[in-house]
Formats: C-alpha cells, sequence, structure tokens
C-alpha cells in the first residue's frame, strides 16, 4: 500500500520532467532482493541542482540501497534514475567523474598514512591532474581538519578522523555532484558543526550536495530540502521551509498565573492548552499573536514574555507518521 503524506509546498508524487535543473531524478525506482524483501519501492525523488538536500529516514528505510543504485553499484528491480542528466547505470562513464561519494565505510590502507591514502585515491582517478595533486590533496585534508594528522598511519585514526579522511578523499577534484553516506557518524559535537559548515561552504561554491542521515536534527540544520524514507518508500519531499510551514506553530506565554492565562485562552477558542510552571502555550491557529497579547492584558493576566513558536522538522514529522527519528547528533 502507499504512503503519501501531504504536506503544503511538497509532494511524494510524480518527478519532474527531463531538463527541469535536478541534479538528481529516480522514476518508480524499485529494489527487491532475493526472498521477496522489497528495500526500495517506486521511488520518485527529485533533488535540485544546487540544493543541499537531505535524504532522512531511520536505519533500514533504503536509503543506502537507493545511493548504491545512483551510483551504479546495485542495478534496480525496475524503474530508473538520472544522476546529472545520465540515466543510470547506462551513463556512468559520463556521470560519475561528477560524482564524488562517500558510502558506508570506505576501504583504506591501514598501514599509510592519511596523505598517503589520498595520494593513492587520486593517482587512481583518471580525471585528475597529476601536476597539481600534493596542492589538491594537502587542501582537501586542510578543509576537514586533518592537516596535522596528515602522517598518521590511517590504523591509527579514530572514527572520527576516518570519517573525515573518506570525506576528503571526495573532495581531491572539484564535483557537480557529492553525496554523503552518514558523513557526521563517529565525529563529536564540535566536528559535527565543522561537517555542517562545510557542507554549507562546498554547496555555495555550486556543488550540489546529497546527505543521507538518520539524525533528523543534523538535516534540519544543514539542508535546504528533504525526503523523508520510511520502510522503503519516499513518504515527504521539498524544502525544509514548506515541510515546516505544514505543522501548528503555538504561542507561549511567561505569566505569573498560568491558570487564569489558560482560560482567556480557551475563551479565545484556541485549542491544545497545556500550563507549566509559570508560563502557559496553546496551537496558535489562525488567531493574531497581537490580538492574544491585548486580551490577555484586558483581562488583568500580567504578561511578562510572549513568543510564537514554528514546529520543528521533528514536530511535523512526528505528526505526519506517528513515529520519531535518532534526534541525538
Amino acid at each position: 500500500m502507499s504512503l503519501t503524506i501531504e504536506v503544503p509546498g511538497a509532494s511524494a508524487g510524480a518527478p519532474p520532467p527531463r531538463g527541469t535543473g535536478h541534479a538528481i531524478v529516480t522514476r518508480g525506482l524499485t529494489k527487491r532482493f532475493r526472498g521477496g524483501q522489497v528495500a526500495v519501492d517506486s521511488l520518485d525523488l527529485a533533488v535540485p541542482a544546487g540544493s543541499v538536500f537531505g535524504f532522512l529516514g531511520p536505519n533500514g528505510s533504503g536509503k543506502t540501497t537507493t545511493i548504491r543504485m545512483l551510483l551504479g553499484l546495485v542495478r534496480p528491480t525496475s524503474g530508473g534514475c538520472e544522476v546529472l542528466g545520465e540515466p543510470m547505470p547506462e551513463g556512468l562513464a559520463g556521470a560519475l567523474p561528477r560524482v564524488g561519494a562517500l558510502v558506508e565505510g570506505p576501504a583504506f590502507y591501514p598501514y599509510l598514512s592519511g596523505e598517503a591514502n589520498l595520494r593513492r585515491i587520486d593517482a587512481a582517478d583518471p580525471t585528475s591532474d597529476r601536476r597539481t595533486a600534493a596542492h589538491r590533496i594537502a587542501a582537501a585534508l586542510d578543509r576537514v581538519g586533518l592537516t596535522a594528522a596528515a602522517g598518521k598511519r590511517y590504523r591509527a585514526y579514530s572514527l572520527g578522523m576516518r570519517q573525515r579522511l573518506a570525506i576528503a578523499s571526495a573532495l581531491l577534484v572539484p564535483r557537480e555532484l557529492l553525496i554523503l553516506d552518514e558523513p557526521t557518524n563517529g565525529l563529536d559535537p564540535q566536528g559535527t558543526r565543522e561537517m555542517r559548515g562545510l557542507v554549507r561552504e562546498i554547496a555555495e561554491a555550486g556543488t550540489t550536495v546529497f546527505v543521507s542521515s538518520h539524525l533528523l536534527a543534523e538535516v534540519e540544520q544543514m539542508c535546504t530540502h528533504v525526503g523523508v524514507m520510511r520502510t522503503g518508500r519516499l513518504v515527504a519531499q521539498g524544502p525544509i521551509a514548506e515541510l515546516r510551514s505544514g505543522g501548528e506553530p503555538r504561542i507561549r506565554i511567561e505569566t505569573p498565573d498560568p491558570a487564569a492565562a489558560a482560560r482567556v485562552l480557551g475563551a479565545l477558542g484556541l485549542t491544545g492548552v497545556r500550563e507549566g510552571d509559570g508560563e502557559v502555550s496553546a496551537d496558535l491557529g489562525a488567531e493574531a499573536p497581537e490580538r492574544v497579547n491585548a486580551e490577555l492584558v484586558a483581562r488583568g493576566v500580567a504578561v511578562r514574555g510572549l513568543a510564537v513558536q514554528r514546529p520543528s522538522l521533528e514536530d511535523v514529522f512526528v505528526g505526519l507518521t506517528g513515529e520519531g527519528f535518532d534526534v541525538e547528533a
């Protein structure tokens, strides 16, 4: 059974026509494994060129299988996909030199240093310029914060350092599209913040960035657009701002008399009224917050503070699907 989430400004329906400025387009993309397991089910995905697109979903929802099909590593059972205008996997030769990718635990030589590993990777790339290799490798290590550890053997790297090196390997040559599968995996909070900044910097330079993650909070802070997977199906996609607009804003009032404030909010027809210690909140609906404030003051309720809280992306999707995502960074 198909599950489609109706969100204003978003669509989980038909993909765009060809030639409409999308870096990735899939049409009915499906992958069934032996035994009948459906990993990806009729996926219609549209990733705008120049966006930072968050491919979001719990572990096991089909994200990595989708990425493997996009990169020609796995053949779809049915449907098709285009990457940078090239049909996959037929257009591998035309697309892959323009794509950088980090997919699930890239392999490096444990007894070589981080820098030596990047030299080997760069030498194997027929599109790279050997004359600029040293400069590009140094720049890639610097961008991910590994300059000081460039000479350290890979086997001595922490999980976070290994993740940084993998991303550096994807940045050795300028790319039109960068595909990152769980890029913040193993990073500490500081490293996670740096990675967010790096992704934004790459996007501002004109590269489309496709980020797969199960961490909703990271996607919300990093991405301009989002697609949400659940059990192999796309349940929503669109600009984050428009997805968030599908949630109900709440008004929160700080007051020494929350019980009286709650009665006023109820009289105004606001729903979802909740009292707390020194505050009261409610669904704002179509009511103007300034009218709420004026009504509270007119009825003798002291107002210490008033704020309208827009729903987070987590709030929206919990409301739509009845389930949450991992929000721990």
